[in-house]
């Protein structure tokens, strides 16, 4: 059974990567996709009658509360949060870290995360029904001396979907966290690194649309994977 047919998924970072292949696939399920993103707008690239697209960034209360107004606009509701939207920087001399590239950081990984679950609770709470999807990366459970900053921000955003998946239990709305390893994606830029051992954008789609696609009384709350090659080393 096809548990993603309609439902109304407001996405942000769906300009590339991994948010950009999640919509795709999530079109596909024939569900209802709203892109949220800071950089081009993914309607504009891709004409289908279930995409809408939205330029904003997640750190802006004022971006985020008008985001969410034109989805209900345009689709009615949210059912489904999908936070993908972030940022890494490398920071491997804490000593020599900027304030900015901190606060950049904290800004898109835990304030956007925030400010998108609070703007989807206030829809779903009155339904008694939705799914906040939160992508964390490994980098939330293990830490890494080349980044201490960026594992700082997702370790923040999985005690903030922790603890808030345990308040809204009893209100029908599930709370999963989405962990995958090092993901081959421009996030990593010109930077000289395996890619040949990361998991595909394809992959990370997947298994969002297999958490989306469970029914309603099966909750996931957390799942981490890792392509086996970056593991073996």
């Amino acid at each position: 059974m096809n548990y993603l047919e309609n439902k109304v998924i407001f996405i942000t970072g769906a300009s590339g990567g991994i948010g950009k292949a999640t919509a795709l696939r999530l079109l596909e399920e024939g569900a209802r996709v709203f892109d949220f993103s800071r950089t081009h707008k993914l309607a504009d690239a891709i004409n289908h009658e279930n995409l809408r697209s939205f330029r904003g960034d997640v750190s802006q209360e004022a971006d985020v509360q008008a985001g969410f107004a034109a989805c209900v606009d345009a689709f009615g509701t949210v059912d489904v949060l999908i936070n993908n939207a972030g940022m890494g920087v490398l920071t491997t001399d804490l000593s020599a870290t900027d304030l900015d590239t901190y606060e950049q950081m904290v800004n898109i990984n835990m304030r956007g995360v925030f400010l998108c679950n609070r703007e989807a609770l206030k829809l779903m709470k009155p339904k008694q029904q939705g799914h906040i999807v939160t992508v964390i990366s490994m980098a939330g459970q293990r830490t890494n001396p080349n980044a201490p900053v960026y594992a700082a921000s997702k370790f923040g955003a999985r005690g903030l979907s922790s603890g808030l998946a345990d308040q809204v239990l009893k209100e029908g709305i599930k709370v999963t966290d989405v962990n995958p390893g090092p993901t081959d994606s421009n996030y990593w830029g010109d930077r000289k690194v395996a890619r040949e051992k990361f998991l595909k954008v394809d992959d990370v789609a997947n298994v969002i649309a297999f958490v989306l696609n469970q029914p309603d009384y099966v909750l996931i709350r957390e799942i981490n994977f890792d392509n086996m090659k970056f593991l073996a080393g």
